[in-house]
């Protein structure tokens, strides 16, 4: 019997194996650390993602884990002014269907694990690296660190954005570095002053940086994102880095007192150099023959729209479609008609999904400049936000997209 093979173990990698087991696929994963883990971040998931995940059946394990955050709003990182609000709780139940959440990504990890584990028809291989991948007419092979081969009918290269996989099929180089510097931390909000602690997402935009804080861990804890201009140093490639507090105080000296509060309050903070690729040029990187590439292996993005983990999210329910819809699974990946129509598959799973990681890419990239400006641009923005923040802030074209 042939397997569904993955590479990688991450939020995209785990919700393929769940999406394709429960469409009746034999799915085998591989995962280069020794443990699942990630790294203590926070994640936000918009109502595209969250669709995606309670129509996999997880709606009580996220409820129990997420936080709901009950508006969006915007500041002016220098004078702590109100620009703009979106309201986010029941109101973005009503227009989407499902809520807005954030997350600790590790807890979003953990209850996909636990939810794949259950499913069964899953091997999971921890600290197993793919080095190679050789495709046939009729399968692909894997070549591990540790010498063993592996043979299936379709791979899933969902080995993050510094993808090998990526690299030995497409040979077009590694992302590059973007000039902005991310500081991330998360703290307890029992362990902050009653004036810090929040239950909604705030996004402080200055001239050069901001910052951007929501709650996690059902709200019992804060993650902040600050994101300054700054040059990278080490391996970027390893974006868990230690970080200096005073040199991110710095930084903001000249932010607003209640901003200087709350990350004076922070005492320890991780440093990511953010990395990317240009947007999308077409189907032909989200499929090569037997391979499809999903999440950041495909279109890694800058975090300024949020939609990274929704991305891959949606990437994972899409190849389940495809793959399901044409019987591939409900033959057990053996049949001649299945082995033979999984490439053309693949070309279907590209064609619905390039186009809009393209546009959140590119839509991400823009934010950056938005969020960052200076001069006239950002009095341009600040007036435009007063004047039409719920809809300016509001996402119809995603929120309301993705997999059908």
């Amino acid at each position: 019997m042939g397997s569904l093979l993955i590479a990688g173990g991450g939020i995209g990698g785990l919700t393929t194996a769940l999406a394709c087991a429960r469409a009746g696929a034999r799915v085998a994963l591989f995962e280069r650390s020794t443990e699942f883990n990630e790294v203590g971040a926070g994640i936000q998931l918009g109502p595209n993602a969250m669709r995606v995940l309670y129509g996999l059946r997880l709606t009580q394990a996220l409820d129990q884990r997420v936080a709901f955050p009950d508006q969006l709003q915007v500041r002016h990182a220098l004078s702590g002014a109100l620009l703009g609000r979106l309201p986010l709780g029941a109101t973005a139940r009503q227009r989407y269907g499902a809520p807005y959440a954030t997350v600790h990504r590790a807890d979003l990890q953990a209850l996909l694990v636990d939810a794949v584990r259950e499913q069964g028809d899953v091997a999971l291989h921890l600290n197993s690296v793919v080095q190679t991948v050789v495709q046939t007419d009729r399968a692909v092979r894997l070549q591990l660190g540790d010498e063993r081969q592996v043979q299936g009918v379709v791979l899933v290269a969902a080995d993050g954005g510094w993808s090998g996989i990526r690299r030995q099929l497409l040979a077009d180089g590694t992302p590059q570095p973007t000039g902005h510097l991310a500081y991330r931390a998360m703290v307890p909000q029992a362990d902050l002053p009653v004036s810090l602690r929040s239950q909604q997402v705030t996004a402080w935009l200055g001239p050069r940086l901001h910052v951007v804080q929501y709650p996690v861990r059902g709200g019992d804890w804060l993650n902040v994102v600050a994101i300054v201009h700054g040059t990278p140093q080490g391996d970027m490639s390893h974006w868990d880095h230690s970080a200096n507090a005073q040199d991110l105080q710095r930084a903001m000296v000249a932010t607003c007192a209640n901003l200087k509060a709350l990350i004076g309050a922070i005492v320890y903070w991780r440093l990511w150099p953010l990395s990317i690729r240009p947007p999308m040029a077409g189907p032909h990187q989200h499929a090569v023959g037997r391979v499809a590439l999903l999440g950041d292996a495909a279109h890694p993005m800058v975090p300024y729209l949020a939609q990274g983990a929704a991305m891959a999210i949606e990437d994972a329910a899409t190849l389940a479609q495809e793959l399901a819809k044409a019987g591939v699974f409900a033959s057990g990946l053996t049949g001649e008609s299945a082995v033979t129509q999984v490439p053309a598959l693949l070309q279907n799973y590209a064609g619905r999904r390039w186009q809009r990681n393209a546009q959140v890419q590119a839509r991400a990239i823009n934010n950056g400049k938005i969020f960052h400006a200076t001069g006239l641009l950002r009095l341009g923005r600040d007036t435009a936000l007063r004047l039409g923040g719920e809809r300016l802030l509001d996402q119809p074209w995603l929120y309301g997209g993705g997999p059908v």
